[in-house]
Protein backbone atom coordinates (compact mmCIF):
# COMPACT_ATOMS: atom_id res chain seq x y z
CA UNK A 1 0.00 0.00 0.00
CA UNK A 2 2.69 2.49 0.70
CA UNK A 3 4.24 2.08 -2.78
CA UNK A 4 0.72 3.06 -4.00
CA UNK A 5 0.44 6.21 -1.68
CA UNK A 6 4.08 6.51 -3.46
CA UNK A 7 3.20 6.35 -6.59
CA UNK A 8 -0.05 8.99 -6.02
CA UNK A 9 1.86 11.20 -4.38
CA UNK A 10 4.17 11.40 -6.88
CA UNK A 11 1.58 12.18 -9.74
CA UNK A 12 -0.22 15.21 -7.44
CA UNK A 13 3.00 16.75 -5.91
CA UNK A 14 5.09 19.40 -7.66
CA UNK A 15 7.53 18.94 -10.47
CA UNK A 16 10.46 17.60 -9.25
CA UNK A 17 9.15 15.94 -6.60
CA UNK A 18 9.95 12.31 -7.90
CA UNK A 19 13.53 13.01 -7.19
CA UNK A 20 13.45 13.64 -3.46
CA UNK A 21 14.51 10.80 -1.74
CA UNK A 22 12.48 12.04 1.57
CA UNK A 23 9.39 11.20 0.01
CA UNK A 24 9.04 7.58 0.53
CA UNK A 25 9.82 8.06 4.13
CA UNK A 26 6.89 10.75 4.47
CA UNK A 27 4.41 8.43 2.78
CA UNK A 28 5.33 5.85 5.20
CA UNK A 29 4.46 8.02 8.54
CA UNK A 30 1.33 9.48 6.46
CA UNK A 31 0.25 5.88 6.35
CA UNK A 32 0.81 5.35 9.87
CA UNK A 33 -0.58 8.49 11.32
CA UNK A 34 -4.04 8.37 8.92
CA UNK A 35 -4.30 4.61 9.87
CA UNK A 36 -3.90 5.88 14.07
CA UNK A 37 -7.08 8.60 13.13
CA UNK A 38 -8.96 5.62 11.73
CA UNK A 39 -11.94 4.62 13.98
CA UNK A 40 -11.92 1.73 15.55
CA UNK A 41 -13.01 -1.49 13.13
CA UNK A 42 -12.19 0.48 10.06
CA UNK A 43 -9.51 -0.38 8.38
CA UNK A 44 -7.26 1.26 5.30
CA UNK A 45 -9.08 -0.88 3.11
CA UNK A 46 -12.52 -0.09 4.13
CA UNK A 47 -11.62 3.19 2.96
CA UNK A 48 -10.90 2.42 -0.74
CA UNK A 49 -8.67 5.02 -2.71
CA UNK A 50 -9.89 7.64 -0.10
CA UNK A 51 -6.86 6.07 2.23
CA UNK A 52 -4.51 6.72 -0.76
CA UNK A 53 -5.37 10.14 -2.12
CA UNK A 54 -5.17 11.03 2.00
CA UNK A 55 -1.91 9.48 2.65
CA UNK A 56 -0.62 11.36 -0.43
CA UNK A 57 -1.73 14.57 0.46
CA UNK A 58 -0.19 14.18 4.04
CA UNK A 59 2.97 13.02 2.61
CA UNK A 60 3.28 16.34 0.18
CA UNK A 61 1.95 18.07 3.60
CA UNK A 62 5.18 16.65 4.95
CA UNK A 63 7.36 17.93 1.90
CA UNK A 64 5.43 21.32 1.78
CA UNK A 65 6.75 21.60 5.85
CA UNK A 66 10.35 21.15 5.01
CA UNK A 67 10.56 23.69 2.60
CA UNK A 68 12.31 27.19 3.21
CA UNK A 69 11.86 30.41 1.18
CA UNK A 70 13.95 29.05 -1.93
CA UNK A 71 13.96 29.67 -5.29
CA UNK A 72 10.51 30.35 -6.57
CA UNK A 73 11.42 31.13 -10.21
CA UNK A 74 14.84 33.33 -11.85
CA UNK A 75 14.35 34.95 -15.23
CA UNK A 76 17.30 35.98 -17.14
CA UNK A 77 16.32 38.90 -19.32
CA UNK A 78 16.18 41.93 -16.86
CA UNK A 79 17.66 39.15 -14.62
CA UNK A 80 14.95 38.45 -12.00
CA UNK A 81 15.11 36.16 -8.96
CA UNK A 82 11.60 35.83 -6.92
CA UNK A 83 11.69 33.78 -3.42
CA UNK A 84 8.83 31.88 -1.98
CA UNK A 85 8.14 32.64 1.67
CA UNK A 86 7.73 30.24 4.19
CA UNK A 87 4.36 31.49 4.93
CA UNK A 88 3.40 30.20 1.70
CA UNK A 89 5.19 26.77 2.44
CA UNK A 90 3.04 27.11 6.01
CA UNK A 91 -0.18 27.54 3.72
CA UNK A 92 0.56 25.07 1.62
CA UNK A 93 1.34 22.25 4.31
CA UNK A 94 -2.38 23.24 6.09
CA UNK A 95 -4.34 23.12 3.00
CA UNK A 96 -2.95 19.84 2.28
CA UNK A 97 -3.40 18.35 5.89
CA UNK A 98 -7.19 19.39 5.31
CA UNK A 99 -7.34 17.76 2.27
CA UNK A 100 -6.89 14.76 3.76
CA UNK A 101 -8.91 15.39 6.79
CA UNK A 102 -11.70 15.88 4.62
CA UNK A 103 -11.44 13.03 2.18
CA UNK A 104 -11.08 10.49 5.12
CA UNK A 105 -13.63 12.69 6.92
CA UNK A 106 -15.99 9.50 7.11
CA UNK A 107 -13.70 6.96 8.31
CA UNK A 108 -11.98 8.98 10.85
CA UNK A 109 -12.85 9.38 14.98
CA UNK A 110 -14.02 12.08 16.57
CA UNK A 111 -11.80 14.36 17.36
CA UNK A 112 -13.98 15.00 20.48
CA UNK A 113 -15.04 18.41 19.80
CA UNK A 114 -18.58 19.12 21.64
CA UNK A 115 -20.13 22.70 22.00
CA UNK A 116 -21.84 22.72 25.20
CA UNK A 117 -23.69 26.21 24.40
CA UNK A 118 -22.65 29.58 25.44
CA UNK A 119 -22.38 30.18 29.49
CA UNK A 120 -24.79 32.95 30.61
Amino acid sequence: MTEQILALARTLGPAGVTETEALEPLCRAARAELEGMLREGVTPEDCGEAFLLGAAWLALAGLAAGEDGGVESFRAGDVSIRHRSEMDARARCAALRLQARQVMARYLRDDGFVFRGVPG
